[in-house]
């Protein structure tokens, strides 16, 4: 079976959150179920500065006003399909925003000459490879299958995920006109969305199949309160709506094999996390106490719920605990963590901005991981923490509900636990939490329990990427 895989990021090639590890590792983890996944992205500064002899496989003559190519490389043994077009793409900050953090004015164009061009595949091929069914991520793919139910590849089958449905592509109704659509396609049953765009209304609207990185997520979406005006589609389409968690990639993150962190470990051996906890202690400049190093890796943000952190760091600090934050976003809050350092040197760190070997640092020898999310989709850093002994501490939501196994008396006497859980996302419920594991932490045998438990968890791509392939199965067949 021949997938097109269609994402705005792709790691190794450019990154800024989790979306970009999802994509990057299905094309590995499908493989094994004979499934021939390459993936479009878009052709930024960065992304054409890493690939490697690529090879012209589509031209367009004006592409929303631009000449434009895709070209065709491998990187990591994956197939990828880069949209080059410099007026897009060719230009400073990252893939969403510029240097100065404001979104780029046209991203709706930048975005859907991807989308058309993911259509063109798959209506033409590129070098004689034609998708079997195309899968859209996130808003940035979510006129992927509108335009494909304009064309000849119409019944080509699609699937559009949404790792999270906060983020909607909503743009003006004066850009419509521009998309190259007929008319019928700005109503309700289309991309209409309150006299506005909305490209992942689009793709929710035309997909064959809607999956969400969570069984958890998948049921919260269909509600008022998580489902971010788009819970009435959600519920119309609740038959074709699948909640599959998202793995990570093993080879990647593994403790016993990475060279990012100081020592390398496995379960069982944990004595060796020590030269990675004295590591972390030393960037982020925190004393050598008994007490946990509590870490965050994230997006300085209220859906994190890194101010309802901000309240409590002087709590865990009176409780023995240390903190170290890796992480950029709202200004207020980093301002909040930054104070916080200077009022407890050597007890609390901050590092502003994206580091990708100090985070693997960071599960490697932290010892608890937070992530107290006001909603999260399935989320990833836990799962990191869980596959290096970093145990979870999560707020009761989405993915973080479906993948961490709360310490509770039950779970603990069956030594099944994998980590804190705690719900709402309140300061008096996390600095509860915080205490909890403060108390287990205090007791070796209990935490190396916990640890090593976490450890073993299955967190690979295996069982979700059986998902995947079923469904893109039953797809399939449902077409002929």
């Amino acid at each position: 079976m021949k997938v097109l895989s269609v994402a705005s990021e792709v790691y190794p090639l450019i990154k800024t959150g989790g979306l970009a590890d999802v994509t990057g590792a299905l094309p590995a983890a499908l493989a094994g179920h004979g499934i021939d996944m390459r993936v479009l992205l878009p052709g930024y500064r960065p992304v054409m500065a890493k690939i490697r002899k690529p090879t012209p496989v589509m031209e367009f003559d004006d592409l929303f006003g631009t000449t434009a190519s895709v070209l065709a490389c491998t990187v990591d043994d994956m197939q990828c399909l880069v949209l080059d077009a410099p007026l897009f793409y060719d230009r400073d900050g990252g893939p969403y925003a510029d240097a100065t953090g404001l979104d780029h004015p046209d991203n709706w164009r930048r975005f859907a000459a991807l989308c058309r061009a993911a259509a063109d595949i798959a209506e033409n091929g590129v070098g004689g490879w034609v998708p079997d069914l195309v899968h859209a991520h996130d808003w940035q793919a979510g006129l992927v299958p509108v335009y494909l139910k304009q064309g000849k590849a119409a019944a080509t089958p699609t699937v559009m995920t949404v790792h999270n449905l906060a983020f909607q592509g909503q743009f003006g109704p004066e850009i419509f006109p521009e998309l190259g659509l007929p008319a019928s396609a700005f109503s309700v049953e289309g991309l209409e969305y309150y006299g506005d765009v909305s490209f992942l209304k689009g793709g929710l609207q035309l997909a064959s199949a809607i999956t969400t990185v969570s069984p958890t997520y998948a049921q919260e979406i269909r509600t008022a309160e998580f489902g971010m005006g788009l819970d009435g589609l959600i519920n119309a389409r609740a038959a074709d709506l699948y909640g599959i968690v998202n793995g990570i990639d093993t080879g990647v993150w593994n403790p016993g094999t990475d060279p990012m962190i100081a020592t390398n470990y496995a379960a069982g051996k944990l004595k060796k996390r020590q030269a990675n906890r004295k590591a972390v202690a030393e960037r982020f400049g925190l004393a050598d106490t008994d007490g946990p190093v509590f870490t965050v890796v994230s997006r300085l943000t209220w859906q994190k719920g890194i101010d309802v952190l901000a309240e409590i760091v002087d709590d865990i600090v009176a409780m023995g605990g240390k903190l170290a934050v890796l992480g950029s976003g709202d200004v207020a809050l980093e301002g909040m963590l930054l104070a916080a350092a200077a009022r407890h040197h050597g007890k609390v760190g901050l590092v502003i901005g994206y580091d990708e070997p100090l985070s693997h640092l960071m599960q490697a020898g932290g010892d608890v991981i937070l992530v107290p999310s006001r909603f999260e989709p399935c989320g990833l850093t836990q799962l990191y923490g869980l596959r290096y002994g970093n145990v979870p501490l999560v707020a009761r939501t989405g993915g973080l509900a479906d993948t961490v196994i709360d310490a509770n008396e039950a779970a603990s006497a069956a030594r099944v636990a994998t980590g804190f859980q705690f719900a709402p996302v309140t300061p008096d419920a996390l600095r509860e939490a915080i205490r909890r594991a403060i108390r287990a932490f205090s007791q070796p045998k209990v935490w190396a329990r916990l640890q090593n438990q976490g450890m073993k968890a299955d967190v690979s791509w295996d069982r979700s990427a059986t998902r995947y392939a079923t469904l893109y199965r039953e797809l399939l067949a449902l077409q002929r």
